[in-house]
């Protein structure tokens, strides 16, 4: 069987700044930045992110990565939909992305609902007319009624995630790619938001869901990475990781 995602050695850093900046800032960007940091040759800090990173998702592997903040949950995601280009190792993808990493990405708020469906539909690779055809099927998940027609600078953050939810999910990517602002909502819109997950997977997609909520995970993942300080601490099966004792059973 092929993998859908492919991840071998991935390492990227960050520039920060020179080294001649006030030990405050590094104080500062010590506590805030969860990798190492690092010196090159021209007196230039920088933020190792990601380091030595390898796994692969196949068809139906919904993935879910936890870490703390500063971890490279976000970076990952970033790297994994194209964002981000990796200094070492490689990354594939077999497929069509479509990634909610930014609630804002792809949105204009001085456009309607509508409007920004086409805009961001037409962003992730898809024509047109699939998604014309979406468009009722998108209302009705996000539950945003007459509110489509509005300028999205009326919406509240929730509506704005209900949004790129409905476009991400109901266009059918073969790669899903979810940052942890997919909480934003009540609990009947979670409800919804992973059964719509599980409807995604069982078409034989793959999904990648950073976040926070080990609840989440453990409901509609399969697959578990745990990132500490931008390295992989476990790669597996979710069943084989103790979310109590954060350790492997």
């Amino acid at each position: 069987m092929s993998s859908i995602v492919s991840v071998n050695g991935l390492e990227l850093s960050y520039p920060i700044y020179s080294i001649r900046a006030s030990s405050i800032r590094n104080t500062i960007a010590n506590l805030a930045v969860g990798g190492k940091l690092l010196k090159d040759g021209q007196d230039v800090i920088h933020v190792r992110a990601l380091e030595g990173l390898s796994f692969s998702l196949y068809e139906g592997d919904r993935l879910g990565i936890i870490g703390h903040n500063g971890a490279g949950k976000t970076t990952l995601l970033k790297v994994l939909a194209g964002v981000y280009e990796p200094d070492r190792g490689n990354v594939t993808v077999h497929g069509r992305i479509s990634s909610m990493i930014d609630v804002g990405l792809g949105l204009d708020a001085s456009l309607t609902g509508r409007e920004n469906i086409m805009t961001m539909g037409r962003m992730r690779g898809f024509p047109t007319r699939e998604i014309i055809a979406k468009i009722p099927d998108m209302v009705e998940f996000s539950e945003l009624g007459g509110y489509v027609d509005l300028p999205v600078k009326a919406y509240s953050a929730g509506m704005q995630a209900r949004l790129v939810f409905a476009v991400a999910t109901t266009l059918e990517p073969d790669v899903l790619l979810l940052d942890e602002w997919i909480g934003a909502g009540d609990a009947a819109f979670h409800e919804k938001a992973a059964n719509r997950m599980n409807d995604i997977l069982s078409q034989s997609r793959v999904m990648v869901l950073a976040t926070h909520n080990f609840g989440m995970i453990q409901s509609v993942c399969n697959k578990l990475l745990v990132l500490n300080g931008g390295r992989q601490e476990f790669f597996g099966k979710v069943d084989q990781w103790d979310f109590n004792l954060r350790a492997p059973r």
